[in-house]
């Protein structure tokens, strides 16, 4: 979410635009505004202690985030990204008479059903708070079709007020290693790839068991970049438990969070990129391997069937068996050529989706619904969650 909002802002703005992100503030030390280039400025709102929280606590706050909103200038367009800032935000763009946008990235599902139903709802007000939001925001704004679908099937959202913007990704930032040649050196396997937040939705205990069962002699090492999720503690011993057992304790390197800049070389580097998610809105990380000349194997979930074209782009496997993946693993491993063609085919992908064509996107979603009239031709305030008897 964090790298949407920032890289479609910079497009925004290099397109004419001003912009401003506004975020909580989260340590002392933050100042009140930043300019993070001409016409895109960060500002940090005062809603609770100036101090990281867990995700869930957020909630205890978004009504004092909405007071610091308010009293703000108004915008031409408010556009929230997550179910935290819609339910701060749309009735401030209400008042203002502007319209109001809002992004999920993620959309909580019932603690009963299965994994790929996507996120669990971390927070008590989530699920009917992205109902709310789902049918009384202006414009709704998904990265993937499969997302959109979410919206108006699970949230209630209205169809013609959902509209598909594709995210784009930085092909000069994220960009292969010449020449591109993926075969590792005999006396080096190398290492495959996971970039994801560590928590069971990701599917990462999946990767350690398919990359434990390649064969000793082409088996390479995993790496798993990201960091660990407060909300799930003890997951990180989870998956140290579950190497021990497969015997690949030795090969599993648990890195932890990484700059962006430090993602770029990992990305390079890696034989394999893997996205083994129980549930994605789209899966930008096959995305950034994409253009980093890497072949993906993603599971077939949500987004992923749409950020990676199976068998072009990458292999994307309906099974979550460990012994299936980890044949599509040694296979590529094993045919230099075919891994090579998904590479390049992968790259050229990659430089066709631009964060301009992707700002573009959300201008025309904007554009039309200022030429709607304040709410987008939608009248009247929107009513509090607690208000609509038919939300779920």
């Amino acid at each position: 979410m964090n790298v949407v909002v920032r890289h479609q802002a910079e497009a925004l703005a290099g397109l004419g635009h001003s912009v401003t992100i506004l975020t909580r503030r989260s340590a002392a030390k933050q100042p009140t505004t930043m300019q993070l280039l001409p016409g895109v400025t960060l500002e940090f709102l005062d809603a609770g202690p100036a101090t990281a929280l867990h995700k869930g606590d957020h909630e205890h706050w978004i009504e004092e985030f909405s007071t610091q909103l308010a009293a703000r200038p108004p915008w031409d367009i408010v556009h929230s990204h997550h179910w935290f800032s819609g339910m701060a935000a749309l009735p401030v763009a209400r008042g203002w008479g502007v319209p109001h946008v809002q992004s999920f990235h993620s959309i909580a599902a019932n603690d009963l059903t299965p994994l790929s139903a996507g996120e669990r709802s971390e927070s008590p007000g989530r699920m009917l708070g992205e109902a709310w939001l789902a049918r009384e925001s202006d414009s709704l704004v998904a990265i993937s079709a499969s997302e959109a679908a979410t919206i108006t099937g699970r949230l209630g959202g209205a169809a013609q007020r959902t509209v598909v913007v594709s995210p784009g990704v930085d092909s000069s930032m994220f960009s292969p290693r010449v020449p591109l040649d993926l075969a590792a050196p005999v006396d080096d396997r190398g290492y495959v790839l996971v970039a994801a937040r560590l928590q069971p939705l990701k599917g990462i205990d999946l990767a350690i068991a398919a990359v434990a069962a390649v064969p000793a002699a082409i088996r390479p090492a995993l790496l798993v970049a990201g960091a660990a999720s407060a909300d799930y503690d003890g997951y990180v011993d989870e998956l140290r438990a579950i190497a021990e057992r497969v015997g690949f304790a030795d090969q599993l390197g648990l890195i932890g969070p990484q700059s962006r800049v430090d993602m770029t070389a990992l990305f390079r580097g890696a034989r394999l990129v893997l996205v083994p998610s129980h549930s994605e809105t789209y899966g930008l990380v096959a995305l950034e391997a994409a253009a980093s000349g890497v072949p993906v194997i993603a599971a077939a979930s949500g987004g992923l069937r749409e950020a990676v074209a199976d068998g072009v782009t990458g292999l994307v496997l309906e099974s979550r068996e460990p012994l299936v993946w980890a044949e599509a693993i040694a296979h590529l491993l094993t045919d230099p050529q075919r891994a090579r063609q998904l590479s390049v085919a992968a790259r050229e992908h990659a430089l066709g989706l631009k964060w301009t064509r992707s700002a573009a996107s959300l201008l025309e979603v904007y554009r039309g619904l200022l030429a709607l009239g304040a709410h987008g031709g939608r009248q009247g305030p929107a009513k509090s969650p607690q208000d609509r008897r038919d939300v779920a």
